[in-house]
């Protein structure tokens, strides 16, 4: 109970930055009726979830996530002015960190947007059941959202005190995204819609999975920071298939930089981790590209701008993780491509709600990936 006070303080900090979003919305839809605000502050919710991750990947990208090292405050505190003096220490013992000064506002940054988006979700949550007349969907939706945004904050609460473990940081990124895409469904449910994108839906939810696990490759990569084990494109350290170690690279359950045994991971194990990603990331691509191959084909002008979407997106990320490789991870590529990666999660999640089973004259893109289902 000694830290209510300045629980309760962090409360308020994350209440007052809430004010903001929620003022801006309903100044705007104050004339709108019940479903068109609804909709709006699921928009508004789903912009900044959006932010939060890349905002989360740049927290990681510049080693913050131990900036306070202990949760939800700040060496107890609502915010690093309270914590002055023990980041002061901190800092002192070990000027490059993990505490400095910086890295405590970046990483309480970031604990501040997501306990916004907490608070979004439970007024959507609560209207949505005091509106629920005005929804398209069930409210359980949002408060199947609100349960997953708490659990989401469980995450973030062990990747500080577990100390950066890489399984949970892993899981708190691919939690994120999975927000991202029921936030995404839900606003897609506001949309009135004559017409549906002709493509299969067990395809783009096949792409989707694909997707999902070159994403948590790529959080296992920057989790055990690997990104730099291998120097060279095509090559890896200038070999077309480099000495691994996948079995001690892909051991789940173990510290930060430490082997299931406990001794410190070696560097074959990070070059295990860093292939896998790059060499899944032809499969990604190559299913992707069949994808935005049968919207082009097959689909209505709705489904070509998401083709170009997909491939623009596609291009994007290939460029991005290329320029990691090549020039040395700097954190602008290293940013966009966790950007990208959510953004293109987020159209295949909108493109999925859109679509309805193929005809003969548009063949699934994945043969085998699912079978097509109705529109209900």
């Amino acid at each position: 109970m000694a830290g209510l006070p300045a629980l309760l303080k962090l409360l308020a900090v994350a209440a007052l930055a809430a004010l903001v979003p929620l003022a801006w919305w309903w100044g705007r839809q104050r004339g709108a009726d019940a479903r068109a605000r609804l909709a709006a502050l699921t928009a508004i919710t789903l912009f900044l979830t959006f932010d939060l991750i890349a905002f989360g990947a740049f927290t990681r990208l510049t080693d913050s996530g131990l900036g306070c090292p202990d949760w939800p405050g700040c060496y107890g505190q609502a915010s690093p002015l309270g914590a002055r003096s023990d980041i002061a220490a901190a800092e002192a013992a070990m000027p490059t960190g993990p505490v400095t000064t910086t890295k405590a506002w970046i990483e309480m940054t970031h604990r501040y947007l997501a306990m916004v988006v907490g608070a979004l979700i439970l007024v959507a949550a609560g209207l949505g059941w005091r509106q629920r007349a005005a929804l398209p969907h069930s409210p359980w939706w949002p408060t199947a959202t609100l349960v997953w945004v708490i659990v989401q904050g469980l995450f973030g609460k062990y990747t500080v005190t577990l100390k950066l473990y890489p399984a949970v940081v892993t899981l708190h990124l691919l939690g994120g995204l999975v927000l991202l895409g029921l936030l995404v469904l839900q606003h897609e449910s506001f949309r009135a819609r004559s017409s549906a994108v002709p493509v299969s839906r067990g395809a783009v939810l096949g792409v989707l999975a694909l997707l999902m696990v070159q994403v948590l490759l790529g959080g296992w990569v920057s989790t055990n920071y690997a990104v730099l084990a291998c120097s060279g494109f095509p090559t890896c350290n200038g070999h077309w298939w480099p000495p691994m170690a996948p079995a001690e690279g892909f051991t789940v359950l173990r510290e930060l930089g430490r082997a299931g045994h406990g001794a410190l991971l070696s560097f074959d194990a990070l070059v295990a981790i860093h292939m896998a990603h790059r060499l899944f990331a032809l499969v990604a691509v190559l299913a992707l590209g069949a994808l935005v191959r049968a919207l082009w084909r097959c689909g209505s002008a709705e489904g070509r701008r998401f083709g170009i979407v997909l491939l623009v997106l596609m291009l994007a990320q290939v460029g991005s993780g290329l320029s990691n490789v090549v020039l040395g991870w700097p954190i602008v590529a290293a940013l966009a491509h966790s950007a990208g990666a959510a953004a293109l999660v987020a159209v295949l999640v909108s493109l999925s709600s859109r679509v309805r089973a193929g005809s003969s004259a548009c063949p699934s893109p994945l043969a085998g990936v699912g079978r097509p289902v109705h529109r209900i």
